[in-house]
């Protein structure tokens, strides 16, 4: 019977090769693809008010950046230019990505489309998304005549 160590070693062994095959197929692609698709990263999160996205878009310029909300819809679009464009480069490993890149995300009704703002800083684009303000209540003055 096989110890528990062994066991637990040969399972370490088999997830750390599938990893390695699943990178490496994705190099693989990335390499015969060539630039054409970027995919960044994305943290949505809110607090009372407001609905934040934070995209990361090292290597972006600000005049490369699309923001569109349609129907509900918050799209942010753009290019990350690639920077390897000598054909005499002999590239050994490509793992960061580059071209266009597009990210939609469907928004809650209660966003106050006014007032959301954009600022992008140090490759990180964050967008907030204020709700907007509910009354729970309202007085309504009666007019007319009195008596």
């Amino acid at each position: 019977m096989a110890s528990s160590h062994s066991l637990r070693g040969d399972l370490l062994f088999l997830r750390e090769r599938m990893s390695r095959a699943f990178e490496e197929s994705m190099q693989d692609s990335v390499m015969v693809a060539g630039p054409g698709r970027f995919v960044p990263c994305v943290d949505i999160y809110e607090d009372d008010s407001t609905l934040y996205v934070k995209i990361e878009l090292p290597g972006v310029r600000r005049e490369d950046i699309a923001l569109d909300i349609t129907d509900g819809v918050l799209t942010i679009s753009g290019t990350k230019p690639c920077d390897h464009v000598d054909a005499a480069e002999n590239f050994h490993l490509v793992e960061r990505q580059y071209g266009l890149f597009r990210r939609s995300f469907s928004l809650p009704e209660s966003i106050d489309l006014d007032r959301v703002e954009a600022s992008f800083n140090a490759g990180v684009l964050e967008i907030s998304l204020p709700r907007l303000e509910t009354r729970v209540s309202r007085k309504i003055p009666v007019t007319g005549e009195a008596g």
